[in-house]
């Protein structure tokens, strides 16, 4: 199988997206149950909020319908109807009791008892996944929509572009960047391989702005090997992942995003945003983050390994 025959076999999957739903797991099993706490911190809130209403509305229900198996044991000013015990439910699940509907058997009271006890558990769940949801650390974070290739000293460069967007710094940043292509092995099968891209400055020990990774492409980088319409042909992916310690959390934050080289620009560099005042102070054009403009490379530079032959 030639590659161009492999790659009609698969879609593009930008790393950058956060729902992976188009992806079909076949032999898998999905744990709901057993896995429970971590679907409740992945789902949207739209899911999240969806099934919660699902929930609370059948849990009512279910109580209800017990109710409704002892009428005579729940008293209220006229006898109750469904949905005058549904809402009783709620009242009890909620531990809220107005006084206007009461259990008054001992069956009635049975039910009550292990819905308040099942109503503490459900209140204490939710109020701890929907803090997990919110409290979760999130690096703000944000990645140029372009990469781009300059030659500001006669050598070429991969070039991205990071910012932190807190006023908060991040401390002790991490980044992996990797060039991913999806091959075909001699004996027919796919393999996605990943080829590290090392950097000028992998670590950087503040981010308190913006940040520009670069990556030189000599002979020994792999961006020198293939042409972008190879590239292209195998699907090829550049990979950033970022690490580092929110100071004002502390906790540890993670990101990421990828290119596909239909966003990497050869000839271009990233203009200025960060500017100095006479004042000694310093300002950031978040406005201007992701322009580029055009940058010839210096006469007599080698020609751009990364090239669209």
């Amino acid at each position: 199988m030639s590659t161009k025959e492999a790659v009609r076999r698969f879609r593009k999957h930008a790393l950058d997206e956060k729902d992976h739903s188009d992806v079909v797991r076949v032999g898998l099993k999905d744990a709901l149950w057993s896995d429970l706490y971590h679907h409740a911190l992945t789902a949207n809130w739209f899911s999240f909020t969806l099934w919660a209403v699902v929930f609370y509305i059948a849990v009512n229900l279910f109580f209800a319908l017990l109710y409704a198996m002892v009428p005579d044991q729940v008293s209220a000013p006229h006898p109750p109807s469904l949905p005058d015990l549904f809402f009783f439910s709620v009242q009890t699940l909620s531990t809220v009791g107005y006084g206007v509907m009461a259990p008054s058997g001992p069956v009635a009271n049975t039910i009550v008892s292990l819905e308040v006890l099942m109503g503490m558990m459900i209140n204490a769940l939710a109020t701890g996944a929907v803090f997990a949801r919110i409290a979760r650390p999130r690096a703000r974070i944000i990645f140029s929509n372009k990469a781009v290739i300059s030659d500001e000293n006669g050598v070429p460069a991969l070039c991205i572009r990071i910012a932190n967007c807190r006023r908060s710094v991040i401390l002790s940043l991490d980044v992996e960047v990797a060039l991913s292509r999806l091959t075909v092995t001699h004996d027919g099968h796919l393999e996605r391989q990943f080829e590290p891209l090392l950097l000028v400055q992998a670590h950087v020990p503040v981010l308190r702005f913006a940040f520009v990774l670069a990556h030189v492409i000599t002979e020994a980088s792999p961006l020198h090997k293939h042409t972008i319409r190879e590239l292209d042909a195998e699907e090829g992916e550049i990979i950033v992942t970022v690490t580092g310690t929110d100071e004002a959390m502390g906790q540890t934050v993670f990101s990421r995003t990828s290119y596909a080289f239909d966003r990497v620009m050869n000839n271009h560099r990233f203009v200025d945003i960060v500017h100095s005042h006479p004042g000694g102070g310093i300002s950031v054009d978040y406005s201007r983050f992701h322009d580029i403009e055009t940058h010839a490379p210096k006469a007599g530079a080698t020609k751009e390994p990364v090239h669209p032959a």
